[in-house]
């Protein structure tokens, strides 16, 4: 599901929080907030209003969460940053939902090992794999390379993934200036949004026309819900 999502509000809230809100990664940063996700469940913080103003909208249009949304992770990405393929841990609800904010980006899904080893062995092995070095990584794209998709998100859209997609799917965004829209299953919402088209996107090359060069700093503000709520984590 793919949604117009107008939040001018939340783009400026973002920024005028503390900077120890921020935490520093290697490829981004970010701003957790909603509590600490433990694999007992969420040992909860009240969200601030305007994020509960913001994903109760969600919960309320999307009709997709069984329950309030209580945990948000705001990422921030430089024009040369992602995020590697990885799944969400079992701690969430099976739907995720992303608020771009900012600038165009392109998310990769790419169908997770166990289901090559599912059409290999004709059983699913239920085993757990990560997507952790560079030559898996590369070897997972030219195994699924036909099988991969994208997704352009665009500024103040908000993209929701749920069933196949959330459980048998590795989703990312990969860490380069360039994004490629030759796999994108929704380019037409380029012509849409002609002047982010002509703000964030031009040709390298001939040859390479289906790169956009990302020129931008985008924030995503992912937002999930953890059904088991820990009051006391420590509690004997």
């Amino acid at each position: 599901m793919l949604m117009a999502f107008q939040q001018q509000e939340e783009e400026k809230r973002i920024y005028e929080v503390s900077a120890c809100r921020w935490k520093n990664l290697k490829n981004r940063r970010l701003q957790n907030w909603g509590g600490v996700v433990h694999e007992k469940g969420l040992l909860p913080q009240e969200l601030p209003p305007w994020l509960t103003k913001m994903t109760h909208r969600i919960f309320e249009q999307t009709l997709l969460f069984p329950a309030a949304i209580n945990h948000v992770l705001i990422n921030e990405y430089l024009p040369d940053q992602g995020i590697m393929p990885h799944q969400d841990g079992p701690a969430y609800f099976p739907v995720a939902s992303i608020l771009s904010l900012q600038a165009p980006a392109v998310i990769d899904f790419t169908p997770h090992p166990r289901l090559k080893a599912c059409n290999e062995e004709k059983s699913i092995t239920g085993q757990a794999y990560e997507v952790r070095k560079n030559d898996l990584l590369n070897e997972l794209r030219c195994s699924f390379e036909d099988e991969q998709c994208s997704l352009l998100l665009m500024p103040r859209s908000l993209f929701i993934f749920k069933d196949e997609a959330y459980s048998d799917y590795l989703h990312g965004i990969e860490e380069s200036p360039f994004h490629n829209l030759g796999k994108v299953v929704n380019v037409s919402e380029l012509t849409k949004l002609e002047e982010w088209k002509t703000r964030y996107f031009r040709s390298i090359e001939a040859s390479d026309k289906d790169c956009f060069n990302r020129t931008a700093t985008r924030v995503s503000l992912t937002c999930r819900l953890v059904p088991k709520v820990c009051k006391n984590l420590f509690k004997f």
